[in-house]
């Protein structure tokens, strides 16, 4: 008796769920249909222009960073390199001199998703870079990048391909 009840109880959550499921599916789609094509435009530009915040993690596949320079005085102070040695000493020596560069690249350890960091610049304001070897690789490419002249968009475009999935 007890083994029927609960197969019955089972199959009511289940309907229920599956209820819920296509009333939400029902309501995206009401939604995107009734948006006006001025709201849908606006939407639109909105993703596709490059604003001065961290692109968000949850819609594209490149972690988070600044599209566009942030000013210095925006972000937190890095930690100081003495408080490391040998290559991640280095990559904070980095990190200091080339704070609003860093704010513009991604971090591929996605640290974004599970630290909320805003960009390979978050890294370095603790220890968590210490610990990664992937935020101090790809600073430490930034670095080298930049003293060779290239631009942010152009080592951004390095490290996606280096580093990306």
């Amino acid at each position: 008796m007890k083994g029927k009840k609960l197969w019955i109880v089972i199959a009511l959550l289940a309907t229920v769920v599956l209820v819920i499921v296509i009333i939400q599916s029902k309501k995206e789609r009401t939604a995107k249909q009734t948006a006006s094509p001025e709201n849908r435009a606006i939407a639109e530009s909105r993703s596709t222009s490059p604003l001065n915040h961290p692109m968000n993690p949850e819609t594209s596949r490149v972690p988070a960073h600044y599209e566009v320079a942030p000013a210095s005085a925006e972000l937190s102070a890095v930690l100081p390199a003495a408080q490391f040695t040998g290559k991640t000493r280095e990559a904070y020596e980095a990190a200091k001199q080339i704070p609003v560069m860093l704010a513009q690249m991604p971090c591929y350890c996605h640290c974004d998703r599970g630290m909320g960091h805003k960009s390979l610049h978050s890294c370095f304001e603790d220890d968590h870079a210490a610990h990664c070897a992937t935020c101090v690789d790809e600073a430490l490419m930034t670095y080298r990048l930049q003293k060779k002249g290239l631009s942010a968009d152009q080592i951004r475009k390095q490290i996606i391909a280096e580093f990306g999935d």
